[in-house]
């Protein structure tokens, strides 16, 4: 499985990738040893941890359908993209309207190299490299594409993104900066660890933090909803994962279903 991840001078294959370890909890084959090590503290911690990510996964694709669908967005900046994998965002809404504009953003350079092989000939996607924690550096760059335009409506996706950045890296005022970017209407989807009162979040959140990766904090309810900033939060508003708006294939009794929140606003 190691072969295939491509080699760069930019990929540390000594450290495991957040992008990586996801892949191999959703059952890819984008991982090296060192990611499946790192996966394993986790599994170790919470047997059921790789649910966390299908969860995800799941709630990624009912938000998608439900912002094209049914909000009437038409473009869609998704930071912190990940390996590609079954469903991909531009997939799902290009399903419900083909004529969706995607901006996949990463800063990791694996999942560039996927993105931008995957996507060669798709003249309504692009690729962006910036780093979620300079938000600024993600819209200017936004700006200098002639595929989004900022001064419409755009759903942005924080999807398993921000808690994987430190306290010291501000999430707050993170997001505070990419709702200020956005023009009235837009809409803003996230997913999140959250700690509700749960040991098994205390335990995961160690392995998460000294397991190998070094990132992914559980946040509780107040920290969560402060980052939609007073925006109005779509029905059922910030709920477990799988309790906003389960469909046929969605497990409303999986075993982590209180370690996973989610949620998506409109800003008027």
């Amino acid at each position: 499985m190691d072969d295939q991840v491509p080699a760069s001078s930019d990929v540390d294959l000594s450290r495991p990738s957040i992008a990586r370890v996801y892949d191999y909890l959703l059952g890819g084959k984008e991982h090296l040893d060192v990611d499946r090590r790192a996966a394993n503290a986790l599994l170790n911690v919470v047997p059921e941890a790789a649910e966390i990510a299908k969860d995800n996964r799941s709630f990624l694709r009912r938000g998608v359908e439900y912002l094209v669908g049914e909000a009437g967005i038409r473009q869609i900046v998704d930071v912190g993209s990940g390996l590609p994998s079954a469903g991909n965002v531009h997939e799902v809404a290009h399903a419900v309207d083909p004529g969706t504009r995607i901006a996949y953003v990463d800063n990791d350079p694996v999942v560039l190299a996927h993105a931008r092989a995957l996507l060669a000939t798709d003249e309504r996607t692009t690729v962006v490299t910036a780093d979620l924690r300079k938000p600024d550096s993600i819209f200017d760059q936004l700006g200098a594409n002639d595929l989004i335009d900022l001064d419409e409506p755009v759903a942005v996706l924080l999807s398993g993104v921000l808690h994987h950045l430190s306290d010291d890296d501000d999430p707050a005022a993170v997001v505070a900066t990419v709702r200020d970017r956005l023009a009235a209407g837009s809409h803003l989807l996230i997913t999140h660890f959250l700690f509700d009162d749960e040991s098994r979040a205390f335990a995961l959140e160690r392995a998460f933090l000294h397991g190998g990766l070094g990132s992914g904090r559980f946040r509780s309810w107040d920290e969560l909803r402060s980052y939609f900033g007073g925006w109005e939060l779509v029905e059922p508003g910030l709920v477990y994962a799988n309790d906003w708006r389960p469909d046929e294939h969605t497990r409303v009794d999986g075993p982590v279903h209180t370690l996973y929140a989610g949620g998506v606003a409109r800003k008027a």
